[in-house]
């Protein structure tokens, strides 16, 4: 029996492909609102920018803190940015190497400045070794990379 090369690309496996990518932009855009405070209190992390701020200062401990600032910011628009990719499944493989990138980012700032234990609570390293996978993907079903493919 033949094994194909890329099995998630397999027919079969479309689904998953699909709610992975939709996992993946669902829980990154939960974190953006949670850090504009569009989730209720009892359900919020940090309830607003300037909290994220202060959270990010904790994990960028070793940046000058215009730094922290800006990569606060920064983390936010990619947190907006990778998601809508991945949903539309426009430029895929870019956003999910992105995501992966910026979870890792967040797993080893988390590790070092907090411990080992919460980015494994937030799930963090999953997160990203998840978009790693998407991202070695040779195509992406039901999406516009797959519609305008040549």
């Amino acid at each position: 029996m033949l094994l194909k090369a890329n099995a998630m690309t397999d027919t079969k496996n479309q689904f998953p492909q699909l709610f992975l990518r939709l996992a993946l932009a669902v829980t990154m855009l939960s974190a953006v609102a949670d850090r504009l405070g569009w989730w209720s209190k009892e359900n919020s992390a940090w309830g607003n920018m300037e909290s994220f701020k202060e959270y990010t200062r904790q994990l960028t401990f070793f940046l000058p803190e215009t730094m922290s600032t800006f990569s606060a910011y920064a983390s936010t628009f990619f947190e907006i940015l990778f998601p809508l990719m991945l949903i539309a499944g426009f430029k895929t493989k870019i956003a999910a190497y992105g995501s992966s990138i910026l979870l890792l980012i967040f797993a080893l700032s988390m590790t070092v400045a907090l411990g080992p234990k919460a980015p494994l609570n937030y799930s963090v390293w999953v997160g990203s070794a998840a978009a790693l996978l998407l991202a070695v993907q040779q195509q992406y079903s039901l999406s516009i990379d797959q519609l305008t493919k040549k």
